[in-house]
Order: C-alpha cells, then sequence, then structure tokens
C-alpha cells in the first residue's frame, strides 16, 4: 500500500500453498490465518514481517486474519501490551475487525481437552522435578528415559489433574505431560509438557486460574478454536509443529490447521529478543519501549518513520524458507525512498555561525519564494523565507583555511544563499580565545534568482534569518548498535558491549525557518543538506520545538564497516545458526581490487560524473552492474537520476534476483529514467512501468502508450478541467486572492486528481497561477 513503490505480484512458498488449497478446495474457498502475539512486550520490525504476511495473505484471498493474544503467562502479560500492539497493527494499516481473541478465554476449553488426552490414555501428571525432567529427556544424541509416574492410571491423573486446578499443589509439584516418545529423534516430541502450576494472578482472569497451559498445548488449539486454515510461524518453531500436528490429530478431524514456517526477519545492527530489548529498557541504555534508537514499531513511529516504508521493507525482502541476515542499508534505502517523496524541503542550522552583512539596510527584510520539492520530484509548493542583516549558517560551512576541492565560505570567496543572493566573506570575528564568533559579508544585490556578472560561484549553502527563525533542539539518532550482529558471543561479550556510543547526539542551539510554525506536528521535513526529521511526538511543544532525525540524506556507515574475514576463515555463525556476512561493500571493494576496469568505472563514476561515493560503490561492484550502467548511460546521459534509479529502486524492486537475470538491459532502463526525467511520465507512472518490464520485459515507450500514461501537456486541454475546478471551489478560490497563496497546493492536487495523475505539474502550477490570479 506505499504510494511510492508499486510491486509485481507476489509469489512465494507460503502463497503458492495457499494457492493450491484453493484450488483443490481444501478448506471450501475458506482462508483464515492469524497474528498471535503475547503480551508482554512491544511489537518491533521482526513482527511487521509476519503482520503483513498474515494480515496480507488472508486479504488477498477474501479471507479473514484474527488477532489473537496468547496469554498464557500470568507472570509478564499486561494490558498495556495489548493495547500498545493494537495501536501498532492498526498504525501499520491492518484492521482485525470483529476478530480479536485471547488465549485466555479459552481456559475452560484447554482443561477440556487435556482431560480428553488423559482419558485416550495420551497424557500423565508428572511429579518429576524441573531439574529430573530435564536429566530424564536426555540429549540430541542420547535418548530420553520414561518418568517412573509415567504409568499413572487415567483415574489417578484425572484425579491429580482436578486438585492441580484445585490450587492443592505448590508450583513446580506436578505438570501434565504428553505421551508420546521418550525416544524421539526430534526431543520436542519427548512428552513435551502441557500444563505447569503457578499461583500467580492474570491480568484479565485475575486468581480464577492457578494452573495454565504450555505454549505447545494452547497454539494448535487456539488455531482449532478458531478454525484457522493456514498457521504461519518463523522457523524457530519449525520442530515444534512434530508437537501440533500430535495434538489436533488426536483431537481434531480433516481439515483441521496445518502449521508452516518462514524465515524470522533478522537485521543488521539490532537485536529483536523481546528479552534484550526488555534490558535495554530497563537498564536505561534507551528512554522506553518507544525510544527512535528501538527497532519496535512505536520507536520507529516515534521516530519518523512511515508505516507504508515498513511494509514496503518487509514486502522487499521477502518470505523465505531458511534463515539470512538482512542488512540495515535495505531499510535505509527503503525510508529514505519513501520520504524523498513525502518530506517538504525546508531549511534549518544545527550548528549556527553567525553571519552579519554589512552593506544590507539595517532594519530591512526580505521574504522570498522557496519551493518545497526539487524539479524532479513531481510535486508543487512554495513557501516565504525571511532574509535579513543576519542570518545564521553552518559553522562547517566555512573554513578560514579551506581544503581543496571546498566550495563553501571562506575569507574573500562568494557562495549561493540557497533561495537567496550570493555573499563573500569579509572579515572574521573571533573571541579572546581565537574562536570564530562571527562572519562579516558583503552581499550582491543583483544575484537573486540570477547568476554573477562576470564570475562563477560554485557552492550554495543553507541558512536561516537570525531574527525569525524558531530556536530548536535536534536528536541526531544513529544506529543503536556499533556491530552488524551485536548477538556475536564469539568474542565473550554480550550484545550491550557492541552499544554505539554516539547513537544519540543532542544539538540544543539549532534553528528552523518560520514557516514550520503552523504545519501539523507530524509533518516530516527533508533539512536541506541535513537529512529527514519530524518534532518528536512527546516531548516537542510550540515554545520549545524537538526534532528527530529520521535519517541522513546517504549512508555514513559504508567505511565504518567491520573488517571481513581473512581468506581461508570460515565465517562466522550466529546463536541462530545463520552466516553472518560480511557488508556488501566489502565484496565490492575486493572486486574493484582484483579488477582494474571495475576500478577505473569507480573512479570515472566520481570524478567525471560526480556520483556520491555510496552511488559508485554500488554501481562499480560486479561487471555486470557497471555494463547496465553505461548502456543506460548511452541511452539517458544523467548518470545521477539513473544511480538513483538503479540503487533505490530497481535494487529494491528485484530483492534477491540480480542484474543479469533481468529481462531487459541497460538501454530499456535508461529509456524509461529518460521519460520520468522529461516529465512525459510521473515518478509513480515510472514505478508501475517497470513494474511491467520487471514482470514481461519490452520497451518502456511502448509500455506507456499501450497504458495510456503519457502526461497532458496541452493547456488548452487543461484549462476547461481547472476552470470545472475553481467553479466547485469558489470559497477556496476567494481565500486564495485574499492572500491564502498555500491554497495552490489544493488546487493542484485536485487537478492532478481529476486527470488521475496524467497532468504536467509545472504546466498545471502555471495555469493555476495565471487563473487564480486573474
Amino acid at each position: 500500500m506505499n504510494n511510492t513503490t508499486p510491486t509485481p505480484e507476489k509469489k512465494d512458498f507460503i502463497r503458492e500453498i495457499v494457492a493450491e488449497d484453493n484450488r483443490t478446495g481444501r478448506y471450501g474457498g475458506r482462508v483464515v490465518t492469524r497474528f498471535p502475539p503475547e503480551p508482554n512486550g512491544f511489537l518491533h520490525i521482526g513482527h511487521a514481517k509476519s503482520i503483513s504476511l498474515n494480515f496480507g495473505v488472508a486479504e488477498e484471498n477474501g479471507g479473514v486474519c484474527h488477532l489473537r493474544f496468547d496469554d498464557t503467562n500470568p507472570e509478564t502479560e499486561d494490558m498495556s501490551y495489548v493495547e500498545s500492539i493494537q495501536r501498532d497493527i492498526r498504525w501499520l494499516g491492518f484492521d482485525w475487525g470483529e476478530h480479536l481473541y485471547f488465549a485466555s478465554d479459552y481456559f475452560e476449553q484447554f482443561y477440556a481437552f487435556a482431560v480428553r488426552l488423559i482419558e485416550a490414555g495420551r497424557a500423565y501428571v508428572d511429579s518429576l522435578s524441573e531439574e529430573e525432567i530435564r536429566v530424564y529427556r536426555g540429549t540430541v544424541t542420547e535418548p530420553g528415559r520414561n518418568s517412573p509416574y509415567r504409568e499413572r492410571s487415567v483415574e489417578e491423573n484425572l484425579e491429580l489433574f482436578r486438585r492441580m486446578r484445585a490450587g492443592e499443589f505448590p508450583d513446580g509439584a506436578h505438570v501434565l505431560r504428553a505421551k508420546i516418545d521418550m525416544a524421539s529423534p526430534n526431543m520436542k516430541m519427548r512428552d513435551p509438557l502441557l500444563y505447569r502450576i503457578r499461583h500467580a494472578s492474570h491480568y484479565r482472569r485475575g486468581d480464577e486460574w492457578c494452573i495454565y497451559p504450555m505454549y505447545d498445548f494452547a497454539h494448535p488449539l487456539e488455531d482449532a478454536i478458531e478454525n484457522v486454515t493456514h498457521s504461519l510461524c518463523t522457523l524457530e518453531f519449525e520442530n515444534n509443529r512434530a508437537v501440533y500436528d500430535w495434538l489436533l490429530d488426536s483431537l481434531f478431524d480433516e481439515p483441521r490447521p496445518h502449521q508452516y514456517e518462514f524465515a524470522r526477519l533478522a537485521l543488521d545492527y539490532t537485536v529483536m529478543s523481546k528479552r534484550k530489548l526488555l534490558q535495554l529498557v530497563n537498564e536505561g541504555y534507551v528512554s522506553g519501549w518507544d525510544d527512535p534508537r528501538m527497532f519496535t514499531i512505536s520507536g520507529l513511529r516515534r521516530r519518523g518513520v512511515t508505516p507504508e516504508a515498513i511494509r514496503t521493507f518487509v514486502e522487499r525482502v521477502g518470505v523465505a524458507k531458511v534463515n539470512s541476515r538482512v542488512e540495515t542499508v535495505l531499510l535505509e534505502h527503503t525510508i529514505r525512498d519513501d520520504l524523498n517523496y513525502r518530506a517538504r524541503r525546508v531549511m534549518a542550522v544545527l550548528d549556527p555561525l553567525k553571519v552579519v552583512i554589512s552593506n544590507y539596510p539595517a532594519g530591512a527584510e526580505e521574504w522570498l519564494d522557496a519551493d518545497y520539492w526539487p524539479r524532479d520530484i513531481p510535486r508543487e509548493g512554495t513557501r516565504k523565507v525571511p532574509f535579513g542583516r543576519t542570518i545564521y549558517i553552518e559553522r562547517e560551512d566555512f573554513a578560514e583555511e579551506p581544503p581543496r576541492g571546498f566550495k563553501r565560505l571562506s575569507p574573500g570567496q562568494e557562495v549561493r544563499l540557497r533561495h537567496s543572493y550570493v555573499i563573500k566573506c569579509e572579515e572574521v570575528i573571533r573571541d579572546e580565545l581565537g574562536r570564530v564568533l562571527e562572519l562579516r559579508c558583503t552581499y550582491d544585490p543583483t544575484t537573486l534568482g540570477a547568476r554573477p556578472r562576470g564570475r562563477k560561484v560554485k557552492g550554495a549553502i543553507h541558512w536561516v534569518s537570525a531574527e525569525h527563525a524558531l530556536p530548536a533542539e535536534v536528536r541526531l539518532y544513529d544506529r543503536l548498535f556499533a556491530r552488524a550482529n551485536p548477538d556475536d558471543t564469539s568474542e565473550g561479550k554480550t550484545f550491550k558491549d557492541y552499544l554505539n556510543p554516539n547513537s544519540l547526539i543532542t544539538l540544543d542551539r539549532a534553528f528552523v525557518e518560520p514557516s514550520i510554525a503552523a504545519d501539523p506536528t507530524d509533518t516530516r521535513y527533508q533539512f536541506e543538506r541535513q537529512g529527514y526529521f519530524i518534532q518528536d511526538a512527546v516531548d516537542s511543544r510550540p515554545e520549545a520545538l524537538v526534532f528527530n532525525r529520521i535519517i541522513g540524506l546517504r549512508d555514513t556507515w559504508t567505511k565504518r564497516a567491520e573488517p571481513a574475514p581473512q581468506a581461508g576463515a570460515s565465517r562466522p555463525v550466529d546463536p541462530a545458526g545463520m552466516v553472518v556476512e560480511g557488508t556488501r561493500s566489502e565484496a565490492r571493494d575486493r572486486a574493484r581490487a582484483e579488477n582494474p576496469p571495475l576500478q577505473a568505472a569507480y573512479e570515472r563514476y566520481r570524478t567525471e560524473f560526480g556520483l556520491e561515493e555510496q552511488d559508485a560503490d554500488l554501481l562499480s561492484g560486479d561487471l555486470t552492474t557497471a555494463a547496465f550502467f553505461d548502456a543506460a548511460l548511452a541511452a539517458h546521459n544523467n548518470p545521477k537520476s539513473l544511480a538513483n534509479w538503479i540503487n533505490n529502486v530497481l535494487q529494491g524492486e528485484i530483492k534477491d534476483a540480480t542484474i543479469a537475470s533481468l529481462p531487459f538491459g541497460g538501454a530499456e532502463f535508461g529509456k524509461l529514467v529518460a521519460l520520468v526525467d522529461a516529465k512525459t511520465i510521473s515518478h509513480n507512472q515510472g514505478k508501475q512501468v517497470l513494474a511491467e518490464m520487471l514482470a514481461n520485459g519490452g520497451d518502456p515507450e511502448t509500455i506507456v502508450a499501450a497504458k495510456g500514461m503519457k502526461q497532458i501537456s496541452d493547456a488548452d486541454a487543461l484549462a476547461p478541467i481547472i476552470d470545472q475546478i475553481m467553479a466547485d471551489n469558489a470559497g477556496k478560490v476567494s481565500a486564495y486572492r485574499n492572500g491564502k497563496i498555500g491554497l495552490l497546493g489544493f488546487f493542484m492536487g485536485q487537478v492532478m486528481r481529476q486527470t488521475g495523475g496524467k497532468a504536467n505539474p509545472q504546466l498545471v502550477k502555471t495555469l493555476l497561477e495565471e487563473k487564480l490570479s486573474a
């Protein structure tokens, strides 16, 4: 549902199973899935994958997905977690409707099923201690031994189980176990525990119960009670499936639920264990479950990540049968791609340096027009920014002794102020310790919207008016861990030893342009040249603004990556048995070192085309990708735009496939990007064309023509549409003409909706400004 990232039809092994069941009529056309969290913590991004899969499969097949709280452990669960989980799922864009369930509502049924198993001779009350049960279970290489209590009579087991429920025994005195096979090679099948005694108050049932079902017992019964068809679990429950099947075969007839396992989401630079996340919260390493550094859903929401970005990310990761680690860079690319088209550009100075423009009239000010969007984003809108004699610039944008290639401000040199004039540094003012306090500059009044006469100014920097800017605290969030796999204990360390000491840097002297003052607090911005930001939902107030950095404009971790294993060394394996890869950048570095043409391509992309380091790195990591990029360049000579499309759009869509496997070549891809850059089609339409090309190949121009996507750039065709919209919104026309020029965006949106997004936005803006000003 990400409006910026259409994708081809989803095909994975889970959906193939569901499709086959529908084809054969196994469940009479029904598809019922469930998402069954335990309410003992907050959801994290790993849960988002399961949520999207379960709700998505149900929705795609006209079925339903249940939200069921697996609340069978009275010692760790709380209603606050129930409420947070519901809030997070709704925020992600899913709804369970009337299908909200609690395992604790089935306690009486669970008890009755246990009695049936005892009566059938398939369960017994065991009086071994917890340690004795562990010893009797055996090992992976040795079979277990039968408990001396395994052959109790049905009558004795029923009586003991009744007394367990009545509260006659202390915790640990007895357990109820399934009677399966103590010699089974699957240790889960060695008489698994079904019930244990816990004298603890339940957050919903109070002190009504003192025996509680184990997960392996409750889970399949819950599915059967609710008539679930497809029980989708992560791979750590693969061995548990044998218990699942044994219980349901013992108690239910077909068609009964069946369990299928998929790979969980393991993301670099994070931990997903609720126990470890709880440690971080309880031991004060983070401020709470919603700390913006946490990869909980509430933490990501507070940080400013959108639900659309999270859903697109988990869709790009896909559904697999084998566990693997996912690079954080994929999530970060997805977040940037999402924000690029929704975050308005404004100016903010985080580390201010005062600049006095000595030849600007004292007391004078101007309100300059500034676009919210760059030219490559098909959106319109402007705001007014104040300019006066005193401004603030970033301290790092000034250098007394500039290094080679420095294009910002230095003594005697000029620089362009964004949306404003060219200024020249004339004097540096220092304090008694020699530190730079302020700069005295002059401005060229002929350069507003115009190039300087007879000289070239290479650099442009952002700024804010000292008189009008709004003071703010800015929190620069970064990855919480400094190691890609914090769960790696091979060096005798714990995950907390890998915490990143620079995961939060707070700047309390920042200034933001005043245009944001009236915006809703959940507005996302790109602070020009800084990154993407949003007001903190907890701490920000109109009189004391606090902004969170959602993400930087580019990846700054590439050169901070951990060293790759030495040649011949085995790759490390994490505790879950998954191979921990080195970063892909390391592999690309090695490829360039071994292949001079790739190194030459990297240098050419950096020097000749001016690509960012990360873009050049990704494009020159192998000969196929470099050749694809060069072929695209031959068709469309815009290297930066092509690099953006290949690295941020194409690579995200093809997931684990390769460039070599694409059903089209670089030339066709270059033609597609050319259509977008020429505004023949919009960016969103470009992604739709790409989806078609990925599915079926083909020429982008032919696809555009066949789908009728070409933008409307005929003023005569657009004029009557605009006239009708103005007639239907006479009140807003009047308000615009009385000074509410921000309504231009409203009219732009109406025209784009009426034309199905096909109207040329720049032409629409021009026509609207003419007609609204008439």
